[in-house]
């Protein structure tokens, strides 16, 4: 049985901008709480307590939320990468085997088989069961896969394994023309001490694409798994989009919505204010902690409406996820989008973004069209001076 887990939190989620720019990429928050903690959860209900976290960029965020792990029943220890300058904190990311590397070198974490996870999707894996394939196997390393569509290759790192299941090479990305197969690496990987030694000493080294592709090289007993299991990875800004909206509809087992369910598929959170007489809701809607809904307001699910926010008279919300202390003007729509108080994102990935805090915080319902000239039958979306971010 494996006790060990390392998790992966040091990137900058580049891809998920602008979802990342102030917020590390591991904090996110899905249905209220970071996805990292969706991580750890599932790693304690697995018997895995023993918890590395590698952080870099805005390590303190991951580290003040997270402390040491206590109220998750896991023991939790950080290993930041970054060094000193003119007395600030510059993050100085060593990759992902480089990360391995630090944390052992340190006090020896890595003494037995370890689980390793990227900080960044849900999964739902048996993690113990994969461990048991891996020693069974004789592997040092072992990757877990998950089959994906012939259309979704390319948003892959793609394995290629023989029969037995033994890794004979990996495609970064490929075109649906030039998969090899349709095994896609998930960011799961169990790991010996052994594997250690395959790492430089010094300098930045990444796992997928230089790590793996010289276990191959070397021909040492390195595995794929290919497991059918839940996996979120939010990856793009449309697929934390669509992740939202699927774990509102009750299509990820085991996920709940929070707060007290009022009304068939409404739930709020405590000392909301909802003008319940005059509004028209359509679940699966959440109306978080200090929320205000007006009057003749219009929320068609799924919808998440963070805490402290006000949708104010007339307002329609569709499909959409408003971060906390957002407020929707009077006679607004937001349609499929994502809310925050400098951007703006469409469920296709389409960003707007104001350039300072000067500028009037003012959305227009449709980020992909330029906002009207007059001021009449304003169609805009607005939030206070607070972002979201500040929660965590």
């Amino acid at each position: 049985m494996i006790k060990k887990a390392v998790i992966l939190a040091a990137g900058r989620g580049t891809r998920l901008q602008p979802l990342t720019s102030d917020t590390p990429k591991p904090m996110i928050p899905l249905l209220g709480k970071p996805v990292m903690e969706y991580i750890v959860e599932h790693l304690v209900r697995q018997g895995i307590s023993e918890i590395m976290v590698n952080t870099s960029h805005f390590a303190h965020r991951i580290e003040q939320y997270f402390g040491d792990g206590r109220r998750f029943g896991a023991h939790i220890g950080y290993s930041f990468e970054g060094h000193l300058k003119d007395g600030q904190v510059v993050p100085e990311p060593m990759g992902s085997a480089g990360a391995l590397r630090n944390i052992h070198n340190l006090g020896g974490f890595i003494d037995d088989t370890t689980a390793v996870l990227c900080g960044d999707a849900v999964v739902d894996i048996e993690l113990q069961a994969a461990a048991a394939i891996h020693r069974a196997q004789g592997a040092i390393a072992s990757v877990i896969t998950r089959e994906v569509a012939e259309k979704d290759v390319s948003n892959y790192g793609i394995v290629v394994a023989n029969a037995n299941g033994r890794v004979a090479s990996f495609q970064e990305k490929p075109t649906p023309h030039e998969a090899l197969s349709r095994q896609a690496s998930c960011g799961i990987y169990l790991i010996e001490p052994e594997v250690l030694a395959h790492i430089p000493a010094q300098g930045v080294y990444d796992i997928g694409s230089e790590l793996f592709p010289a276990l191959v090289h070397q021909g040492v007993p390195f595995f794929a798994q290919c497991h059918d299991f839940e996996w979120l990875d939010i990856g793009r800004l449309s697929d934390y989009w669509q992740i939202v909206q699927r774990m509102m509809q009750g299509g990820v087992a085991g996920v709940a919505l929070p707060g007290q369910l009022v009304r068939p598929g409404v739930r709020v959170g405590l000392n909301t204010r909802v003008a319940w007489d005059s509004v028209q809701i359509e679940g699966p809607v959440f109306i978080g902690s200090g929320s205000r809904i007006d009057a003749g307001c219009v929320l068609r699910g799924p919808v998440w409406i963070g805490s402290g926010c006000h949708i104010e008279a007339g307002a329609v919300v569709e499909r959409s996820v408003l971060f906390d202390y957002a407020r929707v003007d009077a006679g607004a729509t937001a349609c499929e989008a994502l809310v925050s108080g400098t951007y703006c994102v469409t469920s296709d990935g389409c960003v707007e973004q104001v350039n300072s805090l000067q500028d009037s915080q003012r959305w227009w319902g449709d980020a992909r069209q330029s906002p009207p000239t007059t001021m009449l039958n304003p169609r805009s979306i607005k939030q206070s001076w607070r972002n979201w971010h500040t929660t965590f």
